[in-house]
């Protein structure tokens, strides 16, 4: 009887393990589906928009934007990380404008005030105004940011305090790192106002994202298409590795997939 009833047991593990491995399958089968024939439903919030293009690669987003926009919507080699890092967020936008000797202690309170305005997937977009040796952020408030949940801060201009935010991790993309300040040099232009930042126009709310690749910027009124396509080229891309290594030929899987 023991024996009996053992091997039922056996018998319905076994089965439940099945259909576990059933449904896991059909969902990642479903997923992959959809991302290659662009049907994935649309996130029902902003942070799970942001979740599905922290999953999309930066160099798929661009080549997206710019069939869908014929535009260049990516900053050039010269906006890089200071460490190796992957976010995406909404751009919450400040500029700063030149004001060279300033003694006005109110000067940058606006652009102190812009962080702490910020929240969970906020991203820090900064143009500061000729701003290639003056560093636009620094120590003290890369840990406000990180404090209030931003994915991470893009500055056209330089960053200071390298070290201190490498030790908290708080991603910052910026044109160089040097020592100086804008106190004294700078004045706060505005936020949440249309800048650009190292070529590319960014306007609050829109979605910046960025990766070992670099920064691209995706229009909020352009966020869902712009992800659905990206999505199914990654997908065509992913899949074409396996076909290039079986068949040593990127001839054959450009042919196959249609994506290089």
């Amino acid at each position: 009887m023991n024996k009996f009833r053992g091997l039922v047991k056996s018998r319905a593990i076994s089965a439940s393990l099945l259909s576990i491995g059933f449904v896991c399958a059909t969902f990642f089968a479903t997923r992959l589906l959809r991302a290659q024939t662009g049907t994935n439903p649309a996130p029902q919030s902003d942070a799970a928009l942001i979740a599905e293009f922290r999953r999309v690669e930066v160099a798929s987003l661009s080549d997206a934007l710019e069939q869908l926009t014929g535009k260049r919507m990516y900053m050039s080699h010269r906006m890089t990380p200071i460490f190796t890092t992957k976010f995406a967020g909404f751009a919450r936008t400040v500029q700063l404008k030149k004001d060279e000797g300033n003694s006005d202690p109110a000067a940058l309170n606006g652009m102190l005030q812009a962080i702490d305005a910020g929240s969970t997937d906020s991203v820090y977009v900064m143009a500061v105004e000729d701003g290639q040796d003056i560093a636009g952020m620094g120590g003290l408030m890369g840990t406000a940011m990180a404090a209030r949940g931003y994915a991470g801060a893009v500055i056209d201009g330089g960053v200071r305090d390298v070290a201190y935010l490498r030790k908290i991790g708080f991603p910052v993309y910026a044109t160089g790192i040097v020592p100086s300040t804008s106190v004294h040099h700078y004045r706060f232009g505005g936020s949440q106002v249309p800048v650009t930042c190292n070529g590319v126009t960014v306007n609050a709310g829109d979605i910046v994202a960025a990766d070992s690749d670099g920064v691209v910027v995706v229009p909020r009124d352009k966020a869902l298409e712009v992800l659905h396509l990206a999505q199914q080229m990654d997908f065509k891309e992913h899949s074409m590795y396996a076909v290039i290594e079986q068949t040593k030929s990127i001839v054959e899987a450009v042919k196959k997939f249609g994506r290089l």
